[in-house]
């Protein structure tokens, strides 16, 4: 989601008039709102891989009377071409996936090897058939209100002060081969603790067990906020930090977005693929010769892709910001 932030750029810089109207799940609503090139968010209810085939009919028909020039399809889904289809968007643009003749007209054949940035893929959707990719591809840039902000942070103890604060990502998702050891995380929040920095630590309520074990390697000096925010919360609290070391997750991309000097560490996945869009960032990547491998668990079940990451990389690569 934070990722087509660029296509949205990319449709207001060629038409800066266009309104753009985004039919997305309930939850990225909160990062929808943070982007100045989205008109209006249109929630889709339905569960992920659930057809809903009545729902999206309904979704669809109360869209009629926006009367759509066109409608973007990212994913390559049958099911996410209904909607624009019965909405009767005139132009309906996606790539060529599961049974989608008819409900697209202007169907486009993905060259996975030649565009392999996935923020390319998407811009690709808004060009014309063979039309240039933009010299310059703009960066996802998140608009936040700093009053805002301090008000969350208060409200969850916190009061903001002149002090450095590093922000931790320690989850991600995806699964285990995507994830720094907590004992390298904690050993970086310790170093930024001791020379005079705060250290908060960022994930969903599914990301509190390897937070906790962080806190505890840490003897409790950073603040856990793990599970105890809500999404805007946290994308509020990250505008607040000065740096974040990350792994490659969705909150890499929010850190990128906020325009926070971000340590973005890849394990299994590729750095070319999904790298965070933005020029203060350093990316930590071995690429070893089984990476990336795209797994969820290292299928050699030695790790090395993260384990040979160091935190001192993550500490000298921190030193640029001092």
């Amino acid at each position: 989601m934070v990722i087509t932030q660029s296509l949205l750029k990319v449709i207001k810089n060629r038409n800066p008039s266009e309104e753009i109207d985004v039919i997305a799940p309930d939850w990225s609503k909160p990062l929808l709102d943070l982007m100045p090139e989205a008109h209006d968010a249109i929630p889709m209810p339905a569960e992920h891989g659930q057809l809903a085939l009545g729902l999206r009919w309904d979704i669809g028909r109360g869209l009629r009377k926006k009367n759509y020039d066109r409608a973007i399809v990212i994913p390559r889904s049958y099911k996410s071409a209904i909607v624009p289809f019965v909405a009767r968007a005139k132009r309906r643009t996606g790539f060529l996936g599961e049974l989608r003749w008819g409900l697209l007209n202007d169907i486009r054949r993905l060259e996975q090897k030649s565009v392999y940035r996935i923020v390319d893929r998407f811009i690709s959707l808004a060009l014309d058939p063979g039309e240039n990719m933009p010299k310059t591809i703009p960066e996802p840039s998140f608009q936040i209100q700093e009053n805002h902000a301090i008000s969350i942070s208060r409200r969850l103890g916190e009061e903001v002060s002149k002090a450095p604060t590093l922000g931790i990502c320690p989850g991600a998702e995806y699964g285990p081969a995507k994830r720094w050891p907590e004992k390298y995380f904690s050993t970086v929040a310790n170093k930024k603790i001791d020379e005079g920095w705060k250290v908060w630590l960022f994930g969903s309520s599914k990301d509190a067990v390897i937070t906790k074990k962080i806190q505890a390697m840490t003897q409790d000096r950073c603040l856990d906020l793990a599970g105890r925010c809500s999404l805007n919360e946290s994308i509020h609290m990250m505008s607040l930090t000065s740096a974040v070391v990350t792994n490659d997750s969705g909150l890499m991309h929010v850190a990128a977005a906020l325009g926070k000097y971000t340590i973005a560490i890849f394990g299994s996945t590729d750095p070319l693929h999904t790298p965070p869009l933005s020029q203060k960032t350093k990316v930590l990547y071995l690429g070893l010769p089984c990476s990336p491998c795209f797994k969820r668990e290292c299928p050699l079940k030695h790790l090395k892709c993260l384990k040979d990451l160091s935190p001192e990389q993550a500490l000298n690569s921190l030193q640029n910001i001092e």
